[in-house]
């Protein structure tokens, strides 16, 4: 069954992890993704190991699982665009394409004739999406943006870990590059929304998604809070900022969260652990009230919940309708039967490795799903198959590019 943009191709000039995700979203999704890297080395994340995939022989590839995270379902092809002969093939391949997107440093592209005002003059209908640290204007501009600069820079490290003063306290990064990660969710979103202009207006337009503004945007209800009090928010370490009991307790050789949204679940969750006068008493009958005391509700949960290990609990808590769960490990993940279900675990034939597990994709569709049948490219593994294709190259014109190391 066709994917559900199998009708669209794009001409991916990223690199590294928020924009790759973002073209490798489409790509599920069902696009024909023609991935642009440089000759020799390619995206950077190829080399960004240990670890890397085995091969069927149990030995290194060149493939660091970093760039195996970011890049099924796409097409490789190698292009120096430094040079015009390479310049002039992006160009051939935007005429043909529906999206460009690309994570250059602001104005990097221009000086190439690769930029959208140079593309759209081009192809008209062409959805050019920049994804940079801080956007294409502004003071910064021009500056580079990583995940972990985005994180301290945009408040997320402030308000995450262990208060000042705590044993462990003070800024911490989230443990996944969770700045990049929202990013590429919204350069998908972002994407979609500009085919959907151009199938009602048939025009194009540029996307200009910064790394910052995704992070500002995602404080959230935390960011709101300071907007209209003033005051800036400290570190609540695994507790929520706002409702109590919402966060992680000490059970018995482990933790687990529970997150009580309303009255009604403290109460029921109270009674699973004996003791049920504790929605009654004043001091914690509602969320201010707890809020107020949390020090102390939470001394008298915790006196409990140590009593029995993190699965006893939940297994009594899930029943009386009390949002809660183990704290897991990554192995514990993948392991958790509603994870497999889901299918949070997918493999697919890779030819150097044979079988290889990739993370899926949340998304799921009825009548489109999303299949996996495209492992990860090698570096140019299609480059004659694209240059030949949709440019008509022959053999001997590909030849030439090769021996001048355009590809």
């Amino acid at each position: 069954m066709p994917g559900a943009l199998s009708h669209i191709r794009v001409l991916d000039l990223s690199r590294v992890l928020a924009a790759p995700l973002a073209s490798q979203n489409l790509a599920d999704l069902g696009a024909e993704v023609l991935k642009v890297e440089r000759p020799g080395t390619g995206d950077d994340t190829r080399g960004w190991g240990p670890p890397y995939l085995k091969d069927r022989h149990g030995k290194d590839t060149r493939e660091a699982l970093y760039y195996l995270a970011a890049n099924r379902g796409k097409k490789s092809l190698t292009l120096d665009i430094a040079k015009p002969a390479g310049q002039a093939i992006v160009r051939g391949l935007a005429a043909k394409s529906d999206i460009v997107l690309e994570n250059y440093k602001t104005g990097a592209l221009k000086r190439y004739g690769l930029d959208y005002d140079s593309l759209r003059a081009i192809n008209p209908k062409l959805i050019y999406c920049s994804v940079t640290g801080f956007g294409q204007t502004g003071p910064y501009a021009a500056r580079p943006g990583y995940d972990p600069v985005m994180q301290a820079m945009g408040g997320l490290m402030s308000i995450t870990g262990e208060p000042e003063g705590t044993p462990g306290g003070g800024p911490l990064r989230a443990g996944v590059a969770v700045t990049d990660l929202l990013t590429a969710a919204y350069a998908t979103i972002a994407m979609l929304a500009a085919l959907a202009h151009r199938d009602v207006s048939g025009v194009g337009q540029h996307i200009d998604l910064a790394l910052l503004d995704v992070q500002v945007f995602n404080l959230a209800n935390v960011g709101l809070n300071y907007l209209h009090t003033g005051k800036p928010p400290g570190r609540h370490g695994n507790a929520h900022v706002n409702v109590v009991p919402s966060q992680a307790f000490r059970c018995k050789g482990g933790l687990m969260v529970v997150a009580c949204g309303n009255d009604g679940q403290f109460a029921r969750f109270v009674d699973v652990l004996g003791r049920p006068e504790l929605a009654r008493d004043p001091r914690f009958a509602d969320n201010a009230g707890r809020f107020a005391n949390k020090d102390t509700l939470i001394g008298i949960l915790e006196d409990i919940t140590l009593t029995q290990p993190p699965a006893h609990w939940v297994a009594r808590l899930e029943p009386a309708g009390v949002p809660s769960g183990p704290v897991n490990d990554v192995a514990q993940v993948f392991e958790d039967p509603q994870v497999r279900h889901r299918g949070g675990r997918v493999e697919i034939e890779h030819p150097d490795a044979g079988t290889i597990p990739l993370m899926g994709n949340p998304i799921k569709l009825s009548a489109t799903p999303i299949t996996y049948e495209r492992p990860p490219p090698r570096l140019g593994e299609h480059t004659r198959e694209i240059l030949g294709t949709l440019l008509a190259m022959d053999d001997a014109e590909i030849d030439r590019l090769a021996r001048e190391r355009i590809i």
